[in-house]
């Protein structure tokens, strides 16, 4: 595998994802936000073996789609802070989830954002799951909201953020708000969580960076 910037913001490049295989597939294609991916060093596609559960349309063929891509990300300056980008997208294939791709991704990601001079990271979670990862990449909560179920995560670019312990199981307890709606592996992650605190966050050095 390999990490790539497709494009800084404001340049437009599309990416062109299975809609069967990704979250967000459709994102990738419009405005333009920066682009960075993970994908096969040579071409050959991401899960060879995978299965799709439903066919392409008839006028659709595999071709159509960038099939070395295992993960992708998208990113844009944050309008009110200039100095501060945001994660908007990420997105793993289905394939290749719980191999510690996506993390990988955002902190590779993170460091060509801070060379590129921004000096803060941002990112909103709507799962137990990603708001641990992105723990592990160095996020924060933050305390804010950006949507209902939505939590905002940030970091300055070129260091981990230090995570309060309180802090940071306020945002794992504020996923039981919608209790109903998570399965029953989530209720029993953030039981597990609350209980340990967070994550030591991952300093490995991105490409000498």
């Amino acid at each position: 595998m390999e990490y790539a910037l497709v494009c800084p913001p404001g340049e437009g490049t599309t990416l062109r994802l299975d809609y069967r295989a990704f979250a967000y597939a459709g994102k990738f294609v419009v405005g333009k936000p920066g682009k960075a991916v993970i994908r096969t060093p040579d071409g050959r596609p991401a899960a060879p073996d995978w299965e799709p559960d439903e066919a392409l349309p008839d006028t659709v063929g595999p071709e159509a789609f960038d099939g070395d891509v295992i993960a992708a990300v998208s990113f844009s300056p944050d309008r009110t802070a200039p100095a501060t980008c945001r994660l908007r997208y990420v997105t793993v294939h289905a394939a290749r989830r719980g191999e510690g791709i996506g993390p990988r991704l955002i902190g590779e990601t993170v460091a060509d954002l801070a060379a590129a001079g921004f000096e803060r990271v941002k990112i909103a979670v709507n799962n137990p799951f990603a708001y641990e990862a992105c723990h592990k990449c160095g996020f924060a909560y933050t305390g804010e909201r950006t949507g209902i179920a939505e939590l905002e995560l940030a970091r300055p670019a070129a260091e981990p953020a230090d995570a309060d312990p309180e802090r940071y199981r306020e945002g794992l307890a504020a996923f039981r708000e919608t209790d109903g709606e998570l399965s029953r592996a989530e209720r029993r992650f953030v039981a597990e969580r609350l209980e340990r605190g967070p994550p030591e966050p991952d300093r490995t050095p991105r490409d000498g960076r």
